[in-house]
């Protein structure tokens, strides 16, 4: 095995664990019951520093390591039930979100700008994705139509915006450190 491939596969294991362990941060929110979580930024995080391909794996890798029954979604919650539920499209979401960040970031750009902006189209259509995701598998679990499916995510557009500029600029940090990570 090359000290490439070596190298990729530690990337996938590191970011796989990064998204477990953030799913252990939920922060509640009032009576609603609803918490903030991190998870969901972490995995499009994942696909803008890794890109497309190292970060869909990292999110695979993150699911078979729940499929063991180890507790690895949002709140400590075990991947089964999630995917019998309402989350199930949020799920499916965390496995094509980092692949359409990474795809997006890592398209070549001119100049730093050029590659802010494109880390920034990552972040934005990663979770577009993910909410895409999440509103289909509530719309088919739940059997709520589209609108309400759609309002369901009004809540966390603002937070999760933020969260995404955060990712967006670590994500700026870590490629100016490792310029390497996108040498392909």
């Amino acid at each position: 095995m090359s000290s490439s491939a070596i190298r990729d596969l530690a990337y996938i294991a590191v970011f796989a664990a990064l998204i477990i362990v953030f799913a252990f941060v939920a922060i509640p929110v009032g009576a609603a019951g609803v918490p903030i979580v991190l998870q969901n930024a972490i995995i499009i995080l994942t696909g803008l520093i890794l890109g497309g391909k190292r970060g869909v794996a990292a999110a695979l890798l993150f699911l078979l390591v729940g499929l063991i029954g180890l507790p690895v979604m949002a709140g400590g919650r075990q991947l089964l039930p999630a995917l019998a539920g309402p989350t199930v499209g949020y799920i499916v979401g965390y496995v094509i979100s980092p692949a359409v960040a990474g795809f997006l970031a890592y398209r070549p750009a001119a100049s730093r700008s050029g590659r802010l902006v494109n880390l920034a189209l990552g972040g934005a259509f990663g979770l577009i994705t993910q909410y895409v995701c999440g509103a289909i598998g509530l719309m088919i679990v739940t059997s709520m139509s589209l609108n309400a499916a759609a309002a369901a995510q009004l809540p966390f557009i603002l937070l999760d915006t933020v969260k995404i500029c955060i990712m967006v600029a670590i994500a700026s940090g870590v490629h100016a450190a490792f310029p390497a990570l996108t040498r392909r």
